[in-house]
């Protein structure tokens, strides 16, 4: 059996059961925190049930009902400051970017691209550059609690499928894409011409559907990387290919600079925005990823919502740049679209998801401020509702992660707060706390030193 098939087998420990606290995001107003509860995770990774106010003597019959034998079934009990919350959903991340995260503050997004991050993401053509930098990268993030990416790759095909591999075999959930783009950048980074890119688009496709078949793990996505980097028959090919497969989701960055969009609206005058643009195309639909969506048009907001695209939100890159740039979250969410958190890992110079969280909390305030209390700030539960079920909902993963409903798969974390190995800079957890108080001293405070397990499909992944 070749290291491939040892990833495809089901989890050693399972099935596993827990007592003790679960929290998660039913929906975008509903937190629900359950105390002595008892969450069963069967052999497949999925969870068999969920039973709130249990007590330990209560345990073996639910054992017992659920078909298992009592006396030797594994459960785990957590203690007092110890709770099992969803994984953590990154909407969007620059794969190759992470070894340059941090560096180019202070300049526009078009001198960051062209003086930072192309030749950067070169190296990757080097494939055993990748293989180390990708390893890294994913190790990284699945410390911190991310169990689900969408990964913009670098333009290379062998490049990108070395980040497929690493994906699958280190047992995180993934979108990975070949960034196509064929113009605007340097000679030394694009793709060589309009049928290069997409035939490699293709084989990179058929790469992971035979890496990962049943797409348990691992799945492409479609990524012109924004218009402005690729010519209009580029973009035509891209949304044939979207068309043959319309299973596969799509991502781009869309309205994230004001410098963007005017650079967009002179290489494409026909269309009034992005979104006709993007919807020409055939690249706007309910399995498209939206980065950033800063500057929309009424028409644009609107018509994102008909067609159901979801946006990741990006509040770290977006004021991180050269400018303070403030999506109006609020107004999404009140028109019923969906949103989930990104890192914008290495424009956004953390790679954590509570970072992202946090930020987001403090952009919400500003705009709060800026539109006199027109668009309240973000809520504790509606931002960890865009770090877990949000992100799913975006990546058309919903049905599958995102909480802990029965029947979906267990992608999860196990946070301590108390008692570490290795304590962390965290508020420490005072007698008085409650469940509730202990929870928001995490979001705001705790780090991956809190997150001692992290499991995919009811594998444990954090090394």
């Amino acid at each position: 059996m070749d290291e491939l098939d040892k990833r495809t087998t089901p989890a050693s420990g399972l099935p596993i059961a827990f007592h003790g606290t679960v929290i998660h995001s039913k929906s975008l107003d509903d937190l629900e925190i359950l105390e002595n509860c008892f969450l069963l995770i069967g052999k497949d990774g999925k969870i068999q049930a969920l039973v709130a106010d249990v007590q330990a003597d209560q345990i073996n019959d639910l054992l017992s009902e659920n078909g298992y034998a009592p006396d030797v079934f594994p459960v785990k009990h957590l203690k007092r400051g110890e709770f099992l919350c969803p994984g953590f959903v990154d909407t969007h991340n620059h794969a190759p970017q992470y070894a340059q995260r941090g560096i180019g503050r202070g300049i526009d997004l078009m001198e960051w691209l062209n003086e930072v991050t192309f030749a950067h993401e070169a190296k990757f053509k080097d494939p055993e550059y990748a293989k180390k930098m990708y390893t890294l990268c994913v190790a990284g993030f699945l410390q911190q609690g991310i169990t689900t990416a969408s990964y913009y790759g670098s333009h290379h095909g062998q490049a990108t499928q070395i980040l497929a591999e690493v994906c699958f075999q280190k047992g995180q959930r993934a979108l990975v894409g070949k960034c196509n783009m064929n113009r605007n950048a340097p000679d030394w980074y694009r793709d060589a011409s309009v049928p290069d890119s997409l035939h490699e688009t293709r084989e990179f496709i058929q790469y992971v559907q035979q890496l990962d078949p049943d797409s348990h793990l691992v799945k492409p996505i479609l990524t012109p990387r924004f218009a402005i980097s690729c010519e209009p028959n580029l973009l035509e090919g891209i949304g044939a290919i979207a068309a043959e497969h319309p299973d596969l989701p799509i991502q781009t960055h869309f309205n994230e600079a004001k410098q963007e969009i005017d650079f967009t609206k002179q290489l494409f005058p026909e269309f009034k925005t992005e979104a006709n643009l993007y919807e020409r195309y055939g690249l706007l639909n309910n399995r498209s990823i939206l980065a950033h969506c800063i500057f929309l048009q009424e028409e644009e907001i609107n018509r994102i919502k008909e067609l159901g695209c979801g946006v990741a939100h990006c509040p770290i890159s977006n004021t991180t740049m050269q400018e303070f740039m403030i999506a109006p979250i609020r107004e999404y969410l009140r028109r019923g679209i969906k949103v989930g958190l990104g890192t914008d890992s290495g424009g956004g110079y953390s790679s954590s998801i509570l970072d992202a969280m946090k930020h987001a909390f403090i952009v919400s305030v500003a705009q709060q401020t800026a539109t006199k209390g027109k668009d309240p700030a973000l809520s504790l539960r509606e931002g960890f509702f865009l770090a877990t079920l949000g992100g799913a909902q975006v990546c058309g993963l919903d049905d599958r992660v995102g909480n802990f409903v029965v029947g979906k798969e267990f992608d999860a974390l196990e946070i301590h707060t108390i008692d570490l190995d290795r304590p962390g800079v965290m508020s420490p957890v005072e007698d008085e706390d409650s469940t509730k108080v202990i929870f928001e001293k995490f979001l705001m405070t705790g780090d991956d030193r809190n997150i001692v397990r992290v499991y995919v499909g009811g594998r444990s992944v954090k090394v």
